[in-house]
């Protein structure tokens, strides 16, 4: 009995099945990417472009009074804002 005869029934060459899955996967059309913006997203960017000017100012006021040591933190403010948070 031959182990390695070609004409076997059901002998399968692996490397030729890739190799012919390969070649008729380049003949089909490729499917571009897309990508779809919905209209809340739109609109949250135009108003952050609309308040960008106010926005950068604040975060320089913020920038040099961190920078004097004049910035205050109010603990109890952020407590209560993490207060939520913790009970979950």
């Amino acid at each position: 009995m031959k182990i390695n005869e070609p004409k076997r029934i059901g002998a399968l060459n692996p490397y030729q099945k890739m190799n012919e899955s390969r070649t008729s996967g380049a003949n089909k059309a490729h499917k571009k990417d897309e990508v779809q913006i919905s209209a809340a997203a739109k609109e949250m960017l135009t108003t952050s472009q609309a308040n960008s000017a106010e926005r950068s100012q604040r975060i320089e006021q913020l920038k040099k009074s961190v920078a004097s040591g004049t910035y205050h933190v109010e603990a109890g403010k952020i407590a209560e804002k993490l207060l939520p948070y913790l009970k979950e």
